[in-house]
């Protein structure tokens, strides 16, 4: 019922954005500088407002509970302007100016459209969406049921904005979508890998085949257009963000290459110039900042293995072969061991032999493993099959047995979580020598949603008002429930992983330590909290993983 324009908006409004993720959406509007807003609404105490909006669960709610009435007759397009109006306000007195904007914005609004206006500022829209709810949404607006879903989501998979999906569906029917091309500046959703276990069961589902190292690294897509007078070169995560301002040293390398415009992926990494290898992930993602970026780019260089190219000088070449694309990559990116942007290195593998020696070579230099992909295969945006495959160093994982953790908190929930109250929770271990808990992983996924509801009383029994005076937890990590650390549960995981912001055994010169991939498998209420596991035992368990990925080297060399 709405126009082209009005589509665009709604599709983004309802994934709480105005914009699309690659261009981004900050209100920088914190929910506490919302509480009086609410309060001079509603005509009462800013400490009413905090308790109803924890008997009800958000802020949003409180204006429904509490029966609010504004004059509701602002449409779609106003709504969107004045929420664009306090999303650029900035400088000297800007919470001010965006809380005066919002109150008037939420005077003219009815309760219900009030409640989300309040959720999209404060980035909690719960609506349980995704943009595949917009596609189907979009088949139908347009037929009445599911059937353009592939049509639709192929052109959202070529340019990830699904406002601008939108409008051009509304505006000039289901063929625009099938002719849609990518476009420098707008990301294309990237293709991914499946993932065997083994070398005999990849040889044995794709054949002959080329393989690359696995970096263990982050994953940019690279936009170039030099059509206008300034260069513009962006970098868009695998979420599709922009993160072009982070990296001014890749900036201009890419100014460098020779091309019109283009758009490739590739792998980013940290390296030590002064050894010439590769440091661990977690210094790597120290490199997404947004602050003191230029020192950090001299303290932490990055290399760029480019690993596939999309679209060349004003053309998609996503249904040329992979060998093709490749061969065109290689033309524009000249092997040299001195600059930021490369090609990564590419093996032919015609039998497991081949795959078996090349992936134990990879994981003894201390990759991650290998992707290997099928060399006649086109390029398939937002699409997981086995055109790739990555073959990492142990699928099952490195640590094999559970780690006794105490409970140090839980997060609100969201999406379909919000009706539990409880969305992850975080745990810790002991440190003897100190006598407090310190932080050791995040848990989000491994629970029924019973589970989830049976957690929350165990934790709400133990609630506590502030933050108990024998843990150490980062700010990054506080919970919005802090629990009395009493509660011991047995927590399965990968690998254990150093981590900058973890504080298990964390010092002034040493990360911490993390878990990678954490589930819980149960509790254990014969242990009391000093009898979990402690921080000098997680050390001897992470030498302990280290020396047996060594030995599983070994048996792989040999093999």
């Amino acid at each position: 019922q709405v126009t082209p324009a009005e589509a665009s908006i709604v599709a983004n409004l309802s994934l709480g954005m105005l914009h699309p993720p690659y261009v981004g959406t900050q209100f920088n509007f914190a929910e506490k500088s919302l509480i009086p807003v609410l309060a001079l609404l509603l005509d009462c105490s800013q400490e009413s407002v905090k308790d109803s909006a924890k008997k009800w669960g958000d802020l949003g709610s409180v204006l429904v509970r509490e029966d609010w009435r504004g004059k509701g007759d602002l449409s779609i397009k106003d709504v969107y302007k004045m929420l664009c109006d306090i999303e650029k306000i900035s400088g000297t007195g800007s919470q001010e100016e965006k809380a005066s904007v919002l109150k008037q914005l939420l005077e003219q609004l009815d309760a219900v459209s009030a409640k989300y206006v309040v959720r999209i500022v404060v980035g909690k829209l719960r609506l349980g969406f995704s943009d595949m709810t917009i596609v189907d949404a979009l088949s139908w607006m347009q037929v009445g049921d599911k059937s353009l879903r592939g049509v639709i989501e192929d052109a959202y998979n070529i340019r990830a904005d699904i406002g601008l999906i939108a409008h051009v569906l509304k505006q000039e029917g289901v063929d625009a979508l099938k002719k849609m091309h990518a476009q420098v500046g707008i990301p294309i959703r990237p293709a991914a890998a499946e993932r065997l276990p083994t070398p005999e069961q990849i040889i044995e589902k794709i054949g002959v085949c080329v393989a690359q190292p696995k970096l263990d690294g982050f994953r940019l897509q690279i936009h170039i257009d030099k059509t206008h007078k300034q260069p513009r070169i962006h970098f868009f995560s695998r979420h599709l963000q922009d993160m072009s301002d982070m990296f001014p040293d890749l900036v201009l390398a890419c100014q460098k290459l020779n091309v019109e415009s283009m758009i490739c992926e590739g792998e980013a990494i940290v390296y030590d110039p002064n050894t010439g290898g590769f440091l661990p992930f977690q210094e790597t993602v120290k490199r997404k900042r947004k602050h003191g970026v230029e020192q950090a780019a001299q303290e932490m260089p990055l290399r760029v293995f480019l690993f596939d190219l999309l679209y060349l000088n004003g053309k998609d070449v996503l249904d040329l072969p992979h060998s093709a694309r490749r061969k065109k990559l290689l033309s524009i990116v000249h092997e040299s061991g001195d600059v930021p942007v490369q090609v990564i290195e590419e093996k032919n593998i015609v039998s497991v032999h081949d795959l078996q020696n090349y992936f134990a070579q990879e994981v003894a230099s201390g990759l991650e493993g290998l992707v290997i992909k099928k060399p006649d295969a086109l390029y398939q945006p937002g699409k997981r099959n086995f055109n790739w495959i990555k073959l990492k160093r142990r699928q099952q994982g490195h640590l094999e047995d559970t780690i006794d953790c105490v409970i140090l908190g839980y997060y609100a929930g969201s999406g379909k979580r919000a009706h539990f109250g409880i969305g992850a929770f975080l745990v810790g271990v002991y440190n003897k020598k100190e006598d407090v808990f310190e932080t050791i992983a995040k848990i989000g996924t491994g629970l029924s949603d019973e589970a989830w509801k049976a957690l929350r009383k165990k934790c709400d029994d133990l609630a506590i008002a502030r933050e108990p005076h024998n843990v150490v937890v980062p700010k990054e990590l506080k919970p919005d429930v802090w629990v009395e650390p009493e509660i011991v549960c047995s927590v399965l995981a990968d690998e254990i992983t150093l981590s900058p912001v973890h504080t298990a055994a964390k010092t002034e010169k040493n990360l911490g330590f993390a878990l990678r991939f954490p589930r819980i498998t149960g509790y254990r209420p014969d242990k009391g909290p000093s009898e979990a596991t402690t921080t000098s035992e997680v050390s001897r368990l992470y030498e302990d993983q280290a020396i047996k990925q060594e030995r599983d080297t070994d048996t792989a060399d040999q093999a």
